[in-house]
């Protein structure tokens, strides 16, 4: 990519031409760290479950012949699984 030099910061960590945030250099506002708190207590096969559960639910509401529903319930698919992807990776990374 032209264009693109890297800095870097006092703590060594780069970016792109001072634009964007470093790690660690903004924290988490009081909300978010609340919802974090609470989220991660929530297994992670559990949003598994929800997606799967959610895939089922519009294959029967398509078999029922229920086809806008069926959509309306498959598109929450996507959703779930990167909140819960998401779930995983303050578990895993933390936060702040």
């Amino acid at each position: 990519m032209q264009g693109i030099t890297e800095s870097v910061t006092e703590e060594g960590r780069g970016r792109l031409d001072g634009h964007g945030v470093a790690p660690s250099e903004r924290e988490e506002g009081t909300i978010t760290r609340q919802i974090e708190t609470y989220t991660s207590k929530v297994p992670s096969g559990t949003y598994l479950g929800l997606a799967i559960g959610s895939m089922v639910g519009s294959a029967v509401l398509q078999a029922m012949g229920r086809n806008r529903d069926a959509l309306f319930v498959g598109q929450w698919v996507p959703t779930i699984l990167i909140l819960g992807l998401y779930n995983k990776l303050v578990k895993l990374q933390g936060s702040d």
